[in-house]
């Protein structure tokens, strides 16, 4: 076949598979390999094994674009944040999967020396690959579901941040395997030094030498000598790795890495997107050509018994470490069965196992049969976890129960109110107003400890999720003024418009977006009013609501005069919450809310506010055990049992808490 041919083979193939599957509602990735079995040599025959030769240095370079976006999207503050999650529950599901299926290997080899002579080798190369999970399927049902944001959906985020960086060592211990058992302790040594040397130089020379380059090269104006120079740069020290006997994709991981620290990160993902689709779309027809149906058949007992064993053996080991730190047990549940499918990277070890024969081919078509089945699983296996979880977790009808009991309880009183989803920055911004104006509210999120926090600070907020229609209806739906949808997620805000517009078509919605381009969409939808962030966000936003619910147009506009003269400072005040963790420096520096409850004993407890040493912080509110909220005043006397709501800085914020609580 010449070489116009094998391309077109390819594109038609690729076409079809992609169509097919989008239009079944599932991932790209796994049409490719579907058509990847179909066209190759085990199946239809389209490709001689000459060919798929050529083609599988090609497809090599779409691991190495992979490799590069995972180091593209790598966030050193984004792995702190969530540090706890990523080294604790992450580090144990993998760590645990690969101890678990070693122990498996090591004791088949005792067994059946015969059948399976390589128990170590063969243990680590499986458990590497059944650890894994696919980020590109699970992100995307999660926030199709709109389940990103909760709380089982960052736990899940967490566990495959670190399988993303478990790729790296395992990039680098793989190869290391073919070495002879004697020499294999020295050969992973010398590979991770090489690794160590290397990634330090890389990160260390390349740091310094890239920002001004590729700046200098933003200076001539010219997208093709862009492309050019982030082509050459990622290809390039995919090259100084493997010419240090480490893999292509290691050093593409860590131009990835280098680049995520320059400002060109987001033109950099958008360009190179393209090159990566395609080529690892081309990577996954390869791979489905290994597969050989036949061996499949006459084993299809290994390949359902390797496919439902290992998502079994991963559900119940994250389940169980998700116990042992005190989650949830419908959290747990939840974040185990996201987790069990296999993933795209276990595809990608399992190539690299391949192509050094670590693994014998009759165990390479099952276990590949076997985690493609995983893959194609796990879209089904998520229309079905929230039954699950209520079948097999009992307290899971109660924890629901309680938390809309509790929306209920805020509200059940309440006439007339407004309804915030979110309570964000904007979202308290907008609280604020309203109760400036004498305007109840009631306000939804799923951050934890943003609604401890302000919940501590007297606001009326509540654990819920406004996308559904329980805790809407706990909120007092039916008996509300409007509805301000605070976060920017147009699939979430479609999500509640519909459910207002079959509950509740006369209630005003006002919507808060990124940008204008979902205007006519949402508005279609049902929404009253679309705010778009760049129209002085939380704001406008805050001017619509009071509108319709009825507060003087005069009134509002004067309101918002008020605020710009004398409060705009405060506007960007908030209250810290898990998901503000991720942000740069620069903004963990900006002022944020902090509720002070005084006990007792407290330093501050009948002193005056004009007498009090905040270090730098101020006071905001005051906020009696009785309920009355009071504005700052040095003449304000301080009693057992207010609330202090502080703003300022991390390190303002810890000394003036330390001031008024002193020996408390």
């Amino acid at each position: 076949m010449s070489g116009l041919e094998l391309v077109l083979t390819y594109l038609v193939a690729a076409v079809l598979g992609v169509v097919v599957f989008r239009l079944l509602h599932l991932p790209a990735l796994l049409g490719y390999l579907a058509v990847g079995v179909l066209i190759g040599p085990n199946a239809l025959g389209l490709t001689a094994s000459h060919d798929q030769s050529a083609a599988e240095h090609l497809a090599e370079f779409g691991v190495v674009f992979l490799m590069f976006s995972i180091g593209l999207e790598f966030s050193l503050s984004k792995i702190r944040a969530m540090r706890s999650l990523v080294f604790g529950l992450g580090a144990a599901q993998v760590g645990g999967t690969m101890l678990l299926t070693l122990g498996c290997s090591v004791g088949l080899g005792l067994l059946a020396p015969r059948s399976w002579p390589h128990g170590v080798v063969d243990g680590v190369v499986l458990g590497g690959v059944l650890a894994m999970s696919s980020t590109a399927i699970v992100v995307k049902l999660l926030t199709d579901r709109i389940e990103l944001e909760s709380e089982h959906g960052r736990h899940i985020i967490g566990v495959l941040l670190f399988q993303d960086l478990a790729v790296v060592p395992l990039l680098v211990l793989v190869p290391a395997l073919t070495s002879p058992p004697a020499q294999l302790v020295m050969t992973l040594g010398w590979a991770a030094l090489k690794a160590a040397v290397m990634l330090a130089l890389i990160l260390l020379a390349g740091g310094r030498l890239l920002r001004p380059w590729l700046r200098l090269v933003v200076r001539r104006k010219s997208d093709e000598l862009f492309m050019l120079n982030l082509l050459l740069i990622t290809l390039g020290l995919a090259w100084l790795t493997s010419l240090a006997g480490l893999s292509l994709a290691l050093g593409a991981f860590l131009a990835g890495m280098l680049i995520a620290e320059t400002e060109f990160r987001h033109q950099v993902e958008s360009d190179i997107r393209p090159f990566r689709d395609v080529l690892l779309g081309l990577f996954f027809i390869t791979i489905g050509m290994l597969l050989d149906w036949r061996l499949v058949l006459a084993q299809w007992w290994l390949v359902l018994l390797l496919a439902t064993v290992p998502l079994l053996l991963k559900a119940a080991l994250v389940a169980g470490v998700q116990r042992l730190r005190g989650t949830p047990d419908g959290v747990a549940l939840r974040s185990a069965l996201w987790l069990a499918p296999a993933g795209e990277f276990g595809i990608v070890l399992l190539n690299l196992a391949a192509s050094r024969h670590l693994l014998p081919p009759e165990v390479i078509s099952p276990v590949l049969a076997a985690v493609v089945l995983s893959m194609l699983g796990a879209p089904f296996l998520a229309q079905h976890i929230d039954a699950i979880v209520l079948k097999l977790v009992a307290s899971e009808w109660m924890r629901a129960s309680l938390q809309l009991t509790d929306i209920a309880r805020r509200t059940i009183k309440t006439q007339r109110h407004v309804v915030i989803g979110g309570f964000g920055r904007c979202g308290q911004n907008l609280a604020r107003l309203l109760h400036d104006e004498g305007v109840a509210y009631v306000a939804l999120d799923l951050d934890p400890d943003r609604v401890a926090q302000a919940r501590a600070g007297g606001w009326n907020v509540v654990y819920g999720d406004a996308t559904r229609l329980s805790s809407l209806q706990a909120a007092g739906l039916g008996r509300a003024s409007a509805l301000a949808l605070t976060y920017v997620d147009k699939r979430s805000a479609l999500r509640v418009l519909e459910l207002v517009h079959a509950q509740a078509p006369n209630l005003p919605v006002v919507v808060r977006t990124r940008d204008d381009s979902a205007l006519d969409e949402l508005r279609t939808a049902g929404a009253t009013e679309v705010v778009p962030e760049v129209l002085e966000g939380s704001l406008m936003l805050a001017s619509q609501t009071m509108a319709v619910v009825g507060v003087p147009l005069a009134r509002v506009l004067a309101r918002l005069r008020a605020v710009r003269a004398a409060r705009y400072g405060l506007l960007r005040d908030y209250y810290h919450g898990v998901g503000d963790a991720a942000l740069d420096a620069a903004q963990r520096e900006q002022a944020r809310l902090r509720p002070v409850t005084l006990p007792g004993g407290a330093r501050a407890v009948g002193r005056a506010l004009g007498e009090l040493a905040l270090h730098g912080a101020r006071i905001v509110q005051v906020h009696r055990a009785e309920g009355q909220v009071l504005a700052p005043d040095d003449e304000l006397t301080l009693a057992a049992g207010d609330t202090v709501v502080l703003s300022g800085g991390n390190e303002a914020l810890a000394l003036a808490e330390d001031a008024l609580l002193g020996g408390a």
